[in-house]
């Protein structure tokens, strides 16, 4: 019996969502819970997972549409219903014949494994050889909403890492994951093609293009065709996620996406509503900057994560909170609501956006184990991988436009809470130095400015600069382990 695919309620508030891509065609083969479609909400992009395994027998839902949740938006046959009763797919478009249902009748991918939809691949896929190393790498990974698991193979990505290694015939299992929990990262798999033997790209030099071109061109032609950016090649850079819609060409008039129009629909709201007030310190983050760079090697090492700045800004603002509860609160018609927990929101640019997940209970996490939720929580928003409840419930939220080297700025307070972090460039600065004895002396130093960007009607300067400045001297006489 055929199963309904649905728009899922992606959050309590989200009555609708759209439809941005189709991950499978109609007769392509799916795995349960490998990725079908994308879709875009009001709060989140993400990728959606099949309910069940099958062939993709109808899309009712085109790209584009916007519907409400719980509306059925395709079909998936079960294998052996497939396979049985091959006339069961055109049945349905007895009343639609403005699809054609044999053409996919006759791409529907081989037994053996699923291949990608896109017409060039499926072509190059129905070679043995070829078909039997494309079933391989994408049958045996299962992707899982909290994260990637597999079967059998124990391998951890994620679909972007996995679209990267069928592009230039790599084995996941010969890849060393550095990402939570040994999860294979983009940045591992660039590593391992700059750093792979000759011999496994002697084909590309000896036999021409020919021999390249099933695993590469294909992938190039139908993400081409379907307006994409062109496939990662070796030796360069790994390729950004793809936009919600191409790259605009000047003079165009371009639609909002739906996570664009929410932005905007956000920003106002928040500047009406609160009374918006910022204040900015100098912070000399000399020490930081010189333990993170003494221990970012063994650090690695030691935990399988990469060091980054941003866990010292968070702990040091969640610390300083404790002092001053009202950072971490919210306006609730004419009360303050004084929350028990920080629930942190890390502010994330992606190509298509922004968008703010969440670390809940963060005060109950040391170092370690903010910096492996930062980078987790950052690599699925990228890789549209969030659950709505992790984008939902922040108390107090962090930004950082200095990692672009924009010397500061004034960020927007997320509704309905009542601060937001900004975290300016770091840069080496001559300053003035004072010692115990009163002396001066000129010294260089790492300094960087912090901004909060705070609600006047329930916030007074006054306990905002006390704020900034308990996070300045938490930063600046950093005394804590690494984990």
């Amino acid at each position: 019996m055929p199963t309904d695919v649905i728009m899922p309620q992606m959050g309590e508030s989200i009555f609708e969502g759209t439809i941005t891509k189709w991950l499978k065609k109609p007769g392509d083969k799916i795995n349960r819970d490998e990725p079908l479609f994308e879709i875009s909400t009001d709060k989140v992009d993400a990728e959606i997972p099949s309910p069940s395994a099958g062939v993709l027998k109808e899309i009712k839902v085109p790209e584009g549409t916007t519907v409400q949740v719980n509306t059925v938006v395709a079909t998936i046959a079960a294998e052996g219903e497939a396979a049985g009763a091959p006339a069961a797919a055109p049945q349905p478009q007895a009343s639609a014949p403005a699809t054609p249902q044999p053409a996919a009748k006759s791409e529907a991918a081989p037994p053996g494994g699923a291949v990608s939809t896109e017409g060039p691949r499926r072509e190059a896929a129905t070679k043995p050889k070829e078909r039997e190393a494309v079933a391989q790498q994408q049958t045996t990974v299962v992707e899982f909403p909290h994260g990637a698991e597999t079967e059998g193979e124990r391998v951890r990505s994620s679909p972007l890492v996995r679209r990267m290694a069928r592009e230039n015939q790599i084995d996941l299992n010969e890849v060393k994951g550095s990402g939570l929990g040994g999860r294979i990262t983009k940045e591992d798999i660039q590593q391992f093609v700059e750093h792979r033997p000759l011999p496994a790209q002697r084909p590309a030099a000896s036999a021409g293009p020919q021999v390249t071109q099933p695993a590469q061109a294909p992938a190039a032609m139908a993400q081409q065709a379907a307006g994409q950016r062109p496939a990662y090649q070796p030796g360069a850079a790994a390729p950004a996620m793809p936009s919600a819609q191409p790259m605009a060409i000047p003079g165009e008039l371009v639609p909002m996406s739906a996570m664009r129009k929410k932005i905007a629909e956000r920003m106002v709201e928040s500047k009406r509503t609160s009374a918006h007030v910022h204040s900015v310190f100098e912070v000399d983050l000399s020490r930081v900057m010189a333990i993170r760079q003494r221990e970012k090697n063994s650090f690695e090492q030691r935990t399988g994560t990469r060091l980054t700045v941003m866990p010292f800004f968070c702990r040091a603002a969640i610390e300083a909170i404790r002092n001053w509860p009202i950072i971490n609160a919210s306006v609730e018609g004419d009360n303050i609501h004084y929350h028990r927990n920080v629930n942190l929101g890390i502010a994330v640019a992606l190509d298509w956006g922004l968008i703010v997940p969440v670390i809940k209970r963060a005060e109950e996490l040391n170092f370690l184990g903010l910096q492996r939720a930062i980078l987790d929580l950052a690599e699925r928003a990228r890789n549209k991988k969030l659950l709505p409840d992790e984008v939902a419930g922040g108390t107090f939220s962090i930004t950082n436009p200095g990692s672009y080297g924009q010397m500061f700025g004034l960020p927007i307070i997320m509704q309905p809470q009542v601060a937001i972090l900004g975290i300016g460039s770091i840069k080496k600065q001559p300053v003035v130095i004072t010692d115990e004895n009163g002396g001066d002396s000129i010294a260089i130093r790492s300094i960087g400015h912090l901004i909060l960007g705070y609600d006047h009607r329930v916030i007074d300067g006054a306990v905002a600069d006390q704020y900034l400045r308990d996070v300045s001297k938490y930063l600046e006489n950093w005394n804590e382990p690494l984990g």
